[in-house]
């Protein structure tokens, strides 16, 4: 008998370990309700349309002091897109890919289609001035797919929503379904990232619906930071950083600047647009590489409960207090500035106690029957 040689042993690249683990990073929360009160600085006192039919004149003439300043604000899109990539990232570790998605609809759906049946229900009131959509096209947008068949959106800030479900989308297919490592996050990011300019360079505007080149760099500068902060400072994951926000600054200046026109509402500085990036992107690098571990405010985590009510919520209903308040009572407009945002942040409360807390845990455990 002749022994058998042993089979050559193959070497396996082990994941590294976690530098972090577990926590809640409160810091991000608190981030969250900025994004989203830099988006309502905007659709209250950064452009005309709508909100100048509710004050009654353009908010050039409401705030000649701030209205620049609040133009600024819907940058808060491009910072929440940040916050996504690494929240995306950091919940879909390690998790089955039902649950994934469980967890991604219960936390997008109920407080959505509460806040598509209270639009609805006040515009269709009729001393409101703001008219509702017809019954095909609401309907339509109770599945938050309206913009791909081409129905008219209820919510205007919804459009967001539809550039996150793709980057969820992408992130399922590509990471959560066959499993979460460094090696796999790092390549999803690159290939995403070269698709994106593919697309943009050859104008293959077939390919924009799912690349997505205007958004994309945002959400793989969040995952890069999720990298970051869950492995330690590395000169790749640093550097998906650093090119998400190169390119992603140059997409935001080419759709946020013009040259100076006094026909335009504000104008906006290329240099301002980059430094209000860079500050969010600063912001969620502070919390990723654990300095940011001082705001630990108990109130925090209510902030960031808040934020997606009130996010939904404060556009259109906003124009109907501030016509209410303003035009209607006949209160100054820095006073009903203030009281529309309030209010609308008190609305976002009672829409997360009355309906997310008790909507979110049913739907979740409806679509991921593997919970508890």
């Amino acid at each position: 008998m002749t022994a058998t040689a042993p089979a050559p042993s193959v070497e396996r690249r082990e994941e590294p370990p976690p530098k972090r683990r577990g926590g809640r990073l409160y810091a991000l929360d608190g981030l969250r309700l900025v994004a989203a009160l830099m988006v309502a600085l905007y659709h209250y006192g950064g452009r005309d349309g709508e909100i100048a039919t509710a004050w009654g004149a353009s908010p050039r003439h409401e705030f000649p002091r701030l209205s620049t300043a609040f133009a600024y604000g819907c940058l808060g899109v491009q910072i929440f897109f940040v916050i996504s990539g690494f929240v995306i990232c950091m919940s879909g570790w390690g998790r089955p890919l039902r649950s994934f998605f469980a967890s991604r609809a219960a936390r997008l759906y109920p407080a959505y289609w509460a806040a598509i049946l209270l639009v609805t229900l006040v515009f269709a009131l009729p001393w409101v001035t703001y008219r509702t959509l017809s019954v095909s096209d609401t309907l339509v947008n109770l599945t938050m797919l309206q913009q791909p068949v081409g129905a008219e959106r209820v919510l205007g800030v919804c459009w967001t929503l539809w550039a996150e479900v793709r980057f969820y989308a992408l992130f399922a297919l590509f990471v959560v379904l066959p499993g979460a490592t460094k090696q796999r996050v790092t390549l999803f990011c690159a290939v995403w990232t070269l698709a994106a300019v593919i697309t943009t360079a050859g104008h293959i505007e077939s390919l924009r619906v799912v690349t997505m080149p205007e958004h994309a760099p945002f959400f793989i500068g969040g995952v890069g930071l999720y990298l970051v902060h869950r492995y330690g400072h590395s000169a790749l994951s640093w550097g998906i950083v650093a090119s998400s926000f190169l390119i992603g600054q140059h997409y935001a200046v080419a759709g946020l600047w013009h040259p100076p026109n006094p026909h335009y509402f504000s104008y906006r500085s290329p240099s301002v647009i980059i430094a209000v990036l860079a500050l969010g992107y600063a912001a969620v690098a502070l919390i990723a590489t654990g300095r940011a571990h001082w705001a630990s405010w108990r109130r925090l985590p209510l902030a960031g409960a808040l934020t997606y009510p009130f996010y939904l919520v404060h556009e259109h209903l906003g124009w109907v207090v501030v016509g209410a308040l303003h035009r209607g009572l006949g209160l100054p407009s820095y006073a009903v500035f203030g009281l529309t945002i309030g209010l609308m942040l008190g609305l976002a409360w009672g829409l997360h106690v009355l309906v997310e807390r008790r909507l979110t845990p049913m739907l979740r455990g409806a679509l991921d029957l593997s919970a508890p």
